[in-house]
């Protein structure tokens, strides 16, 4: 006779960058947890998985790939944090719940799709929920200005 297949409750290690935070174990985090909208972080997911394509009602085109999701919890009185990247902003709405509004943000560089999205937590007006879509293709503009003096100088050195 098979085995049946091991039950679902098995913790599985996967990597934190492209998987859900495990559950929550104390309250902060049970109400840090509850804060990010889980419907809408899935939803694209849910409905990629269940077989629609990127072109429907066409034979032999591939599923579209899901962007890899990153929630970062920080504790700042300043909403929009330096992470070496440049951002436009292209939108902002309310949110269910919380006083205090979403920003949705998009990488600035021409062939970068990165979107980043900025909200304060409904408990935790002192904690700034910062959700990266995507892994950028390019350098961080930042690191790039502080390093160009560097590259001129071995530019420089290198034509002797």
């Amino acid at each position: 006779m098979d085995e049946l297949p091991p039950p679902l409750t098995q913790n599985i290690n996967v990597p934190i960058s492209y998987s859900l935070p495990s559950p929550p174990h104390d309250l902060m985090q049970t109400q840090i947890a509850s804060d990010i909208d889980w419907v809408s972080l899935l939803s694209a997911a849910v409905g990629l998985e269940n077989g629609s394509t990127k072109h429907k009602g066409r034979v032999g085109r591939t599923k579209k790939t899901i962007p890899p999701r990153i929630a970062f919890h920080t504790k700042s009185p300043d909403d929009i944090l330096d992470d070496g990247f440049r951002w436009r902003k292209y939108g902002q709405k309310a949110v269910k719940n919380s006083i205090h509004p979403r920003s949705y943000y998009r990488c600035t560089h021409h062939t970068c799709y990165v979107k980043k999205q900025i909200q304060r937590h409904s408990k935790d007006a002192s904690i700034v929920v910062t959700t990266y879509e995507g892994i950028h293709n390019h350098p961080c503009e930042q690191l790039m200005e502080s390093l160009s003096p560097l590259l001129r100088q071995l530019q420089f050195l290198s034509s002797f």
